[in-house]
């Protein structure tokens, strides 16, 4: 695909060549000709990504960013875009470090062309507070998370999708900090705005509802959480399909509640399909496998400390006490 690619920039170098115009205008031709196909590729790798298939995706990305820089130069907009694509492509790896390099190069590159307020900046600060979320960096992801609230309340129009967005991303750290309050009151005020702008069964709403859940089940309510996961799994599932690495995000979580409840036959079930998924699609090393492995692990040692007497499970011994659930931003 980014032979392909290439090959279509030189071809477009070379009509434009042929034509009785003047050669600034045979450039803005060609790079006309370049970004289109540029855009066409990032939106391709967008699909894969999406449908958890990452390594196709950056298979994608890193030629058309080598493009994007030798066609209009490293300091860009149309650069700063491709970046952006990879970060959050590298970011769904696990590839951490390799996401906020190309995120703060970005931002660089935006903040330079376009001013500190704007929405691209917002869509920025908003990637890199998810990617501090992540990571465990919950102070400086909330500085980060608010700021692009900050920008996108300025420059759009209240109850607008993308400033739930970002105020979604800022409840999930808000609920890593333990500011419940505020947490629950941004989720709700989010999955309200994306129910009515595209309805009950969008993925914004899905992924809005396992957020919202592992809040819940954190304060104690698990009838809540458990109805809200179900709904958010099977959201999920009719959208993206049963086998892609979200649905084994919120498999996991529903999991985890199972086992506080003590129904280790279906806690182990969901947490070993999702193991099957987030292996198959992410990896054996990614974060999110690690954190599933180590919960099932879990689970198998207690059901083995009990009256069931099962095998202990060969997997590798969780780092923390209890068990993770994942949230999205």
């Amino acid at each position: 695909m980014s032979f392909n690619l290439i090959r279509l920039g030189v071809a477009a170098l070379a009509v434009v060549a042929s034509l009785g115009v003047p050669l600034i205008r045979h450039e803005r031709l060609a790079k006309n000709e370049c970004w289109l196909q540029l855009q066409r590729v990032t939106g391709q790798a967008a699909m894969c990504r999406d449908r958890g298939r990452y390594n196709e995706a950056e298979r994608l990305l890193q030629p058309a960013l080598v493009i994007a820089e030798r066609s209009f130069g490293p300091d860009d907009l149309r650069v700063s875009t491709v970046l952006n694509n990879l970060g959050v492509l590298y970011k769904y790896m696990g590839r951490f470090q390799e996401a906020e390099r190309v995120y703060r190069r970005a931002l660089s590159i935006t903040e330079k062309k376009l001013g500190p307020v704007h929405p691209e900046m917002a869509t920025i600060y908003h990637n890199l507070g998810g990617l501090a979320h992540s990571s465990g960096q919950y102070a400086e992801g909330e500085w980060l998370a608010r700021r692009s609230v900050e920008i996108r309340e300025k420059v759009l129009t209240p109850r607008h999708p993308d400033i739930a967005r970002d105020v979604a991303a800022l409840a999930a750290i808000l609920a890593e900090r333990g500011k419940s309050g505020e947490a629950e009151q941004l989720y709700l005020e989010a999955l309200a705005i994306f129910e009515n702008a595209y309805g009950p069964e969008d993925l914004e709403v899905a992924v809005n509802l396992n957020n919202l859940a592992a809040l819940r089940f954190r304060q104690g309510k698990t009838a809540d959480a458990e109805r809200l996961y179900k709904r958010a799994l099977a959201i999920k599932e009719k959208v993206l399909g049963p086998e892609h690495p979200d649905c084994a995000m919120t498999a996991n979580n529903l999991a985890v509640l199972y086992r506080s409840q003590r129904k280790y036959e279906d806690a182990g079930r969901l947490y070993r399909g999702a193991l099957a998924t987030f292996e198959k699609t992410l990896g054996r090393e990614h974060p999110n496998v690690l954190t599933c492995r180590a919960n099932y692990d879990r689970l198998l040692r207690e059901m083995n400390d009990g009256a069931g007497g099962k095998p202990r499970s060969r997997a590798t011994k969780p780092k923390r006490r209890g068990e993770t659930t994942c949230t999205a931003t």
